[in-house]
């Protein structure tokens, strides 16, 4: 006897792939409150965790040539208490709501970056506009500050990245600029400062004009306006508007061998000064260094890490400088990755090969198509988050250009050609020209790669430990340094690296 049938099964058809729907990045909207406070706002409707960036304009040069880390400090030291607030209830405060924020400083100026539901947000921007305002600044905060960095420092200096980054900014740059140096400082500038500088370089550079703050989320709260001016409507007013100086170019290329006895890698860093963000040729620029060592399957990596097997992977990029807003725009372009050991001398004439033959050959038109294809369709998913698009909106901000830029980047970079694309590569590494850095075992490497040439290698023995710091400084007056415009800034039209190590 059969049983009861069972009830048919219904599906549901097969959804079929749609056409992908146009894409374009998010244009903000720009306000200037009565307050003087500028407001960039993106609106994305359903994004609930909204990030804020509040970005001062208060380059490094600001910091006193004997006071390299003072901003590092400063910043590190925003999250230790605010008010009645001391730094265990400060943390508490936040994480009752869902929040985070830090703070930190880099050569275009000091970034804070709060994350928090939508639903906290008119809540918390008044505690964040105290704590950059009125923060507690205690001697036992500060004090714990300057020791993590110390600690940071000697393990920055045993790593041989952080070591051929900071080589590099100190030869690729002129001395006397401030990127030429850590943008956190070293061991002994870090050591000498004491709570009393801090808090004075605090009064003197936190103000109203140099701020603007970057909202992007779910912005339909109510009394937003209301909270923004009294997280920033009372800061004060600059009377000395911060002068950002142009970077300029050290020289000629060369080589420079940092000794690490016993490595059984050299870490390889190149670069010199290319085009910058606001360039004409900068789209060119960004899909012609992606040939060469963006990915996995570019130049670079196709022969030394799948070819040759000398390397996990060669990276090449461009990282924008921050230049005079009406000054040259450049760029630090960059080629970096570990190599074997035994094959140092042979990488480096490999690099310069295949330098070479995009030079005589050209990208072809593959290499460019893929590199388009991965610039403009990925850029919806990288972009995703509220994070992603203020951290691009912040970076127009540093580089002085329009608010759709970004939005009209993705287009310029669908038109580049590839013999556009191949030009900008080779005009970024102009092959002599580079400086190049390399930490490694000098002993094994410095006589096959000084007989490559041109010119003689530079070679720096391992450093010794660092000393104990000295005693901290007590506050002196502090003042905006004049910077007078140069005539002749002797910058590189055509010369290329990553951000400063430290």
């Amino acid at each position: 006897m059969s049983g009861p049938s069972s009830p048919s099964t219904v599906f549901h058809p097969r959804p079929a792939p749609g056409r992908a729907r146009p894409w374009e990045f998010p244009v903000p909207v720009r306000e200037t409150l009565t307050e003087g406070v500028r407001v960039l706002r993106c609106h994305r409707p359903g994004r609930q965790l909204i990030t804020v960036e509040i970005f001062l304009a208060l380059p490094l040069h600001l910091e006193q040539a004997y006071v390299d880390g003072l901003a590092t400090v400063l910043t590190r030291s925003l999250v230790e208490g605010v008010g009645h607030l001391d730094a265990q209830a400060f943390a508490d405060r936040l994480e009752r709501c869902g929040a985070s924020f830090e703070a930190y400083a880099d050569s275009p100026g000091i970034r804070a970056v709060l994350s928090v539901p939508a639903r906290h947000l008119v809540g918390l921007l008044p505690l964040i506009g105290r704590a950059l305002l009125e923060p507690a600044l205690s001697d036992e905060g500060i004090q714990h500050v300057v020791r993590l960095r110390l600690d940071e420092i000697r393990y920055e200096n045993a790593s041989p990245a952080r070591r051929a980054g900071m080589a590099l900014y100190r030869h690729l740059f002129a001395a006397e600029d401030r990127i030429s140096r850590p943008r956190q400082g070293t061991h002994e500038s870090v050591g000498a400062i004491g709570p009393a500088l801090v808090r004075d370089f605090h009064r003197h550079v936190m103000t109203r004009a140099a701020m603007t703050v970057i909202l992007v989320g779910d912005l339909q709260q109510a009394h937003l306006d209301r909270s923004i001016r009294e997280a920033f409507g009372d800061w004060p007013a600059s009377a000395d508007a911060a002068v950002l100086p142009a970077v300029t170019a050290s020289g000629h290329g060369r080589t420079v061998l940092l000794d690490r006895p016993g490595a059984p890698q050299t870490y390889v860093m190149a670069g010199a000064i290319a085009a910058g963000r606001r360039d004409v040729s900068w789209a060119a620029q960004e899909i012609g260094i992606y040939c060469l060592g963006g990915t996995l399957t570019s130049r670079l990596n196709l022969i030394l890490r799948e070819q040759k097997g000398v390397s996990y992977g060669m990276r090449a990029f461009a990282q924008p400088l921050v230049n005079p807003v009406n000054g040259a725009s450049g760029s630090l372009a960059a080629i970096n990755g570990a190599v074997a050991t035994d094959a140092t001398a042979e990488t480096l004439s490999d690099i310069r090969t295949i330098l070479d033959d995009v030079a005589t050959r050209g990208l072809t038109p593959e290499e460019r198509d893929f590199a388009v294809r991965v610039a403009t369709e990925t850029a919806p998913i990288a972009l995703q988050t509220s994070a992603a698009v203020a951290t691009t909106l912040v970076q127009q901000v540093e580089q002085g250009l329009p608010d759709d830029a970004q939005a009209r980047l993705y287009q310029e970079l669908a038109r580049v050609t590839t013999a556009e694309a191949s030009a900008a590569a080779v005009r970024a590494y102009p092959g002599e020209g580079l400086v190049t850095v390399l930490v490694g075992d000098a002993a094994r490497i410095h006589p096959a790669v000084n007989s490559l040439g041109p010119g003689e290698v530079t070679v720096v023995p391992a450093k010794p430990a660092p000393r104990r710091p000295a005693a901290p400084r007590t506050s002196t007056p502090f003042t905006i340094p004049a910077v007078h415009a140069r005539k002749d800034n002797g910058f590189l039209p055509h010369a290329g690296v990553p951000r400063a190590a430290g």
